[in-house]
């Protein structure tokens, strides 16, 4: 009989250890897979191809949330970039986006190292970077030529709900790029030093490109900065669209950030 009821309990222990087993290998099979869905589920970023910029490097990114819709798109170049860039001239470095930034209103990204400045003087005369974001390709932008006969298509006023909230036109135009439209109430118009602002481009009454620009002098404060921008009612293509735009320094890599972000579909 003791036998007989410890055969019992060996068996009773047995069954047991099984069951509890099967439950640990259930539990961490679904722990496995409830980590694979939140891993697919993160953000992702997709980087272009890296090129020289100075004594650094430079390359586009584009960010996709869980839904695979675009979130923000950008630049990143390395600190080493800040020197070793031409002297006395403009220069104009381009860079295709990542295939993954199709859903985006750009085309490509042109980056204007400036030197010197430009135009007006007085305000934006100190060396910068001009980040502009095209909406439209090279070969479109071989047609602004910013002579006589296209000076209307630099004047051309486009339709009010496409203008952004607050922005005015500049005179006249440049080559392969547009019109110039400005905040008038950015820091740099009440006598502030310029460090960075966000422009707007238009050609044909049709948004172009939009800009933001920033100085060497800016950059050298590794900043942390994120602004909302100001946004027209409409845009003549559905696609997606910032509502912010930053610039900002990482530490871990050594980079600096120039981003659009908050991307929406407009």
């Amino acid at each position: 009989m003791k036998k007989s009821r410890i055969m019992c309990f060996l068996c009773m222990l047995i069954l047991t250890t099984l069951a509890f087993s099967g439950c640990a290998e259930e539990d961490s099979q679904v722990e496995v897979e409830a980590k694979a869905e939140e891993t697919q589920s993160l953000p992702e970023t997709f980087k272009g191809e890296s090129e020289p910029l100075g004594d650094g490097i430079v390359y586009s990114w584009v960010t996709l949330d869980a839904e695979e819709n675009p979130s923000a798109i950008g630049v990143n170049f390395t600190e080493l970039a800040l020197s070793g860039l031409p002297e006395g001239e403009v220069v104009e470095y381009i860079l295709p986006l990542p295939e993954e930034a199709s859903a985006t209103a750009y085309d490509h990204i042109g980056i204007d190292w400036n030197p010197e400045g430009h135009e007006p003087q007085g305000i934006y005369d100190s060396a910068h970077f001009d980040v502009h974001f095209y909406m439209i390709g090279q070969k479109e932008r071989d047609k602004i030529t910013a002579t006589e006969e296209d000076m209307a298509n630099l004047e051309k006023e486009p339709e009010p709900e496409f203008i952004p909230e607050g922005y005015v036109s500049t005179p006249g135009g440049v080559p392969r790029m547009g019109a110039h439209w400005i905040d008038p109430t950015s820091p740099e118009f009440s006598g502030q030093p310029f460090g960075e602002t966000f422009i707007y481009g238009f050609y044909d009454g049709e948004m172009v490109f939009v800009e933001p620009m920033v100085t060497i002098d800016f950059l050298k404060t590794k900043p942390e900065l994120t602004k909302p921008l100001k946004l027209p009612e409409s845009y003549p293509t559905n696609a997606y669209y910032p509502t912010s735009y930053s610039v900002r320094y990482s530490e871990t890599g050594s980079e600096y950030t120039v981003a659009l972000e908050g991307m929406t579909l407009r």
